[in-house]
């Protein structure tokens, strides 16, 4: 729906109060986002207020053992997986933010042309 690619010194809740509303903007019916405790803070309170947007923090608890799937992570999960299936992007290649962003808009248009194709 939306890509930016940012240098690591850039943290998370910088970079969402840059896409935000370029995301809004594009798709105006979304109400609600679900994010990682990377976003806690004033971004939840800024994102309603401003954007009318409902963020939820899907927070893992700190006594948990072993593997469990979290509410929701599984999606950023799987679209990280589907990523992956390129070779390019399993490694970091490339020198520019905007050349990786374009591998993965080129990455995720192979999967949905794929998934488009093999329908009867």
């Amino acid at each position: 729906m939306a890509i930016r690619v940012l240098p690591a010194d850039v943290t998370d809740r910088q970079a969402a109060t840059d896409i935000l509303p370029a995301l809004r903007t594009r798709f105006p019916t979304i109400t609600k986002l679900w994010a990682d405790s990377g976003y806690t803070g004033v971004l939840v309170t800024w994102a309603l207020a401003v954007l009318q947007l409902v963020v939820t923090i899907v927070k893992r608890c700190d006594d948990l053992r072993g593997f469990r799937v979290l509410p929701r992570r599984w999606v950023v999960e799987r679209s990280f997986g589907w990523l992956l299936r390129t070779r390019r992007l399993a490694r970091d290649f490339e020198r520019r933010c905007e050349s990786f962003e374009a591998m993965i808009l080129w990455s995720m248009t192979m999967l949905m042309t794929r998934r488009l194709a093999h329908r009867p």
